[in-house]
């Protein structure tokens, strides 16, 4: 497909003519669009990502205007993925983008054929389908990028990327790793985005860390809800767009040698 030249000018004036094309012709799933899939989807479509599918069940919520791009009082009531489809092609009216309002779980993890993907973004909160997507993703030849726990933080300062082995501070990746080791490990590696930042200002922390090791499969309920903030969910998002755009970059630089 032929790149629009208006729309990504400036992209294509850093990036040269060879890598938009190549970015163009990628193929990326998001899982979760809310407050760090949604920000993610953004800047992908505005990169020059032409093949977008994101995956969500939810409707918007009056909780998620304070940080979930889709989100307004406009919007309170609909899917996500409905939602965000629609802005996105008002920003590249010829990108492909594929909506699926499901949930990804282990019993239907077959219908979204991650093979066919050359990118799989993971920003799921259920830790039992978090840890299944890792497991699956992880064995096919796409790239994957992990958002970790993005809630009761404010310091973007304290945002990082580590390899999923290599995380430190992070509660919620120390628990991902503690209960992936009781199954299949993951097949390859791959980066997270997380913050080792832990604004304990939550009466009920301690009980909130329980929950989260007890937590069952059952991927509409969320065993922990914790403030979050846009910025920090945003710049989740942006990294880990930042993180496919660096790696298409390097592909194309290494292959040009």
């Amino acid at each position: 497909m032929e790149i629009e030249k208006g729309i990504f000018q400036r992209t294509e004036l850093l990036l040269g003519k060879q890598k938009m094309e190549f970015i163009s012709k990628q193929k990326v799933i998001i899982f979760g669009i809310g407050g760090v899939g949604s920000w993610c989807a953004e800047s992908l479509i505005r990169t020059g990502i032409i093949h977008l599918t994101i995956v969500d069940y939810d409707k918007i919520a009056e909780s998620n205007v304070n940080r979930q791009l889709p989100a307004t009082l406009k919007t309170i009531g609909k899917f996500k993925t409905e939602v965000l489809k629609e802005r996105l092609l008002e920003i590249n009216p010829n990108a492909k983008i594929t909506a699926i309002q499901k949930i990804y779980n282990q019993e239907n993890h077959h219908v979204f054929n991650l093979e066919s993907f050359d990118y799989i973004i993971d920003a799921i909160d259920s830790l039992g389908s978090k840890m299944h997507l890792i497991r699956m993703a992880t064995r096919t030849n796409a790239t994957l990028f992990s958002s970790l726990g993005a809630a009761l933080k404010i310091d973007p300062s304290r945002i990082k990327i580590a390899e999923f082995w290599d995380v430190k501070g992070c509660p919620l990746g120390f628990i991902i790793r503690k209960k992936i080791r009781k199954g299949d490990l993951p097949a390859k590696k791959f980066l997270c985005v997380y913050s080792d930042e832990v604004l304990d200002n939550q009466p009920d922390l301690e009980k909130q860390q329980m929950d989260l090791e007890n937590e069952t499969d059952n991927p509409i309920k969320k065993a922990v809800i914790n403030g979050t903030m846009a910025h920090i969910t945003a710049i989740f998002g942006f990294t880990i767009a930042g993180l496919l755009v660096k790696d298409i970059y390097e592909k194309v630089e290494k292959n040009s040698e």
